[in-house]
């Protein structure tokens, strides 16, 4: 079994992004695409995304873009700037790309859209990488 594979049944087996109905739609290194429809139960007192929601949206994709290559790798930081609000009903995608890899690093954009194509909100996520053996 490659490491895409290993991947793919780790996040199968996690039960957060599970609850909340968060599935896999791509996955290549340095890469992940998941998607979310947002749930009456995942808006704020506005009515509107709750900015939770989003995120853990959001990091779903880093977690499994950071891990695409075999080393563990774990947030170090995430900063996520919230640019529409989105309403229940709607079909979130989160794109996680690679920026940059080092070693011991990695750096990636996300970005939350609909499956319209609008921008919902903007993250950016700054992993550690676990060498094997170190």
């Amino acid at each position: 079994m490659d490491e895409l594979e290993r991947i793919k049944e780790k996040f199968a087996r996690d039960t957060f992004p599970r609850s909340l109905g968060i599935e896999l739609l791509e996955l290549a290194p340095g890469y992940a695409r998941v998607a979310m429809k947002l749930q009456d139960n995942m808006v704020n007192f506005h009515g509107i995304a709750h900015g939770g929601a989003l995120f853990t949206l959001a990091d779903a994709a880093l977690g499994l873009a950071s891990n695409s290559h075999g080393d563990p790798a774990v947030a170090l930081t995430v900063t996520i700037n919230y640019l529409v609000p989105a309403h229940p009903g709607t079909h979130l995608i989160a794109t996680a790309e690679e920026e940059h890899r080092t070693r011991r690093t990695g750096v990636y954009r996300i970005k939350v859209t609909t499956d319209a194509g609008a921008n919902i909100a903007l993250a950016r996520g700054t992993v550690f990488r676990q060498v094997a053996g170190k």
